[in-house]
C-alpha cells in the first residue's frame, strides 16, 4: 500500500521502511498491553529496558560488534560528536583528520577548538569529488587517532579503503551509510552515525566506542560529555530518546528480517546502478564524483546549467518527487537513496529525468 507517499529523496530525516512504520503505527497507542505509547512511558520502566536491551543486541549481530566495544546512544546528533571525540579521544592534544567535504571540514574546525588539527590529506582541490590517497600518510607517533567522515552526504563520496593509520586508532562519522553495507568494526577504535538519515528519526546519534578508549580522566569535561557517562549508565545516564531508539530498534530487526547488511549492500549496488548508468549515458546530467569513489547513498549530480538544474527541481516537485536540490552550500541536484528508498524510487526518477532531457535537450 503507497499512503500517498512520495519518493522523498532528502539527505535526512529521511526516509524509513514502510513495514517498520506500520508496526509503529500499529503500536502507538498501545505497546503492546502496557496501555501507553513508547513517547509515553518511564525510561526506568521494565517494558522500556526490553527495548533499548533488544536494540542494542540486534544492531550488536547486524554488524557482529566485538565484546569489547560499547553501544551508545546519545542524544545531540552527530554534529555533537565534532567536539565529544577530541574532547574524549585527545590525550596527546594531537589528532590527524582527511578533509573529503563539508562534514570532515565541520569536524575539522571543531576539533581545532580543542587541540592540534593535522590535515594529512584532502580532496578540497577538486572540490571534494575524490577520496584522496591514505596509503602511506605522513602522521606523527603521538598521534591520538585518524579521523575521516566515511561517506560524505554532501558531495557524495565514500571511502573503498580506508586509510592506513599506521597503527593509530582510527574514528569514523558513518552517518550516513551506517548499516548500509558489512563493516569490521574491529577496524576502528570509534564508529558514530547520527541516525536521522539512514535508521530512524532525528535527534540521536549511535556511538560503538573500543572499550580502551573511554577514559575516566577527563573530570574535568561537562559530564554529560564523557563517553565514561553514558557507558557506565548503558545509555540512561538522563532520560535518552526514547522514541528513536524504540524506531531504530524496528529497523534493526526489518534489515535481519532482510538477510542483515550482506543482502543490503547487494540491494544498495543494484538500486545505485540504475541511476549511476543513467548518469553515465546521458547528455544532460552527469554525476559529479569520481567513479572510483561514488557514495551508494548519496548521489550530487548536475545538468548544464543551474537554471537548468532549478527546473528540474521545480518539475521533481510539481511530479509527487521531493528533496532533490543539491544542498545549498554545493548546488546542482542530489539523490539520497538510503536503505529505506526502494528501487522502484530510483527507477522512477531516471525515467523521470529521461523524460525531461527528452523534452529539454
Amino acid at each position: 500500500m503507497n499512503y500517498g507517499r512520495t519518493f522523498n529523496f532528502s539527505a535526512g530525516p529521511a526516509m524509513m521502511p514502510v513495514p517498520v512504520l506500520e508496526e509503529i503505527r500499529d503500536e502507538m497507542m498501545n505497546y503492546r498491553d502496557s496501555g501507553m505509547c513508547v513517547m509515553e512511558m518511564s525510561h526506568r520502566s521494565g517494558v522500556y529496558q526490553k527495548i533499548i536491551d533488544e536494540a542494542e543486541a540486534d544492531l550488536r549481530d547486524l554488524m557482529g560488534i566485538p565484546d569489547n566495544y560499547k553501544v551508545l546512544f546519545i542524544q545531540g546528533g552527530a554534529t555533537l560528536q565534532f567536539s565529544m571525540i577530541p574532547m574524549n579521544l585527545m590525550k596527546n592534544g594531537k589528532a590527524v583528520y582527511i578533509e573529503t567535504g563539508a562534514w570532515s571540514k565541520k569536524a575539522i574546525a571543531e576539533a581545532k577548538k580543542v587541540g592540534d588539527v593535522i590535515v594529512a590529506a584532502s580532496s578540497k582541490d577538486k572540490n571534494y569529488s575524490y577520496i584522496p590517497d591514505c596509503s602511506d600518510l605522513d602522521i606523527p607517533e603521538d598521534t591520538d587517532y585518524v579521523y575521516i567522515c566515511e561517506n560524505e552526504t554532501i558531495h557524495g563520496s565514500t571511502w573503498q579503503t580506508l586509510p592506513n593509520t599506521k597503527g593509530h586508532v582510527l574514528v569514523s562519522d558513518q552517518s550516513s551509510m551506517f548499516l548500509s553495507r558489512p563493516c569490521n568494526v574491529s577496524d576502528y577504535g570509534l564508529i558514530y552515525a547520527g541516525v536521522q538519515k539512514n535508521v530512524g528519526p532525528a535527534g540521536m546519534v549511535i556511538v560503538i566506542i573500543r572499550e580502551d578508549l573511554i577514559r575516566d580522566d577527563v573530570e574535568d569535561l561537562p559530564i554529560y560529555l564523557q563517553y565514561k557517562t553514558h557507558a557506565e549508565n548503558d545509555s540512561m545516564y538522563n532520560t535518552p530518546n526514547c522514541w528513536a531508539i524504540y524506531c531504530c530498534g524496528k529497523v534493526f530487526k526489518y534489515l535481519k528480517s532482510l538477510g542483515g547488511l550482506e543482502a543490503m549492500n547487494k540491494i544498495n549496488l543494484d538500486k545505485a546502478k540504475v541511476l549511476y548508468d543513467f548518469l553515465d549515458s546521458s547528455k544532460m546530467f552527469r554525476g559529479t564524483v569520481e567513479k572510483k569513489d561514488r557514495s551508494l547513498m548519496n548521489v550530487p549530480f548536475v545538468s548544464t546549467s543551474p537554471e537548468l538544474d532549478a527546473e528540474v527541481v521545480a518539475a521533481t516537485k510539481a511530479a509527487g518527487y521531493d528533496n532533490l536540490k543539491g544542498h545549498r552550500s554545493v548546488g546542482g541536484l542530489r539523490a539520497s537513496i538510503y536503505n529505506a528508498m526502494p528501487k522502484e524510487g530510483v527507477q522512477a526518477l531516471v525515467d523521470f529525468l529521461k523524460k525531461f532531457e527528452e523534452e529539454h535537450g
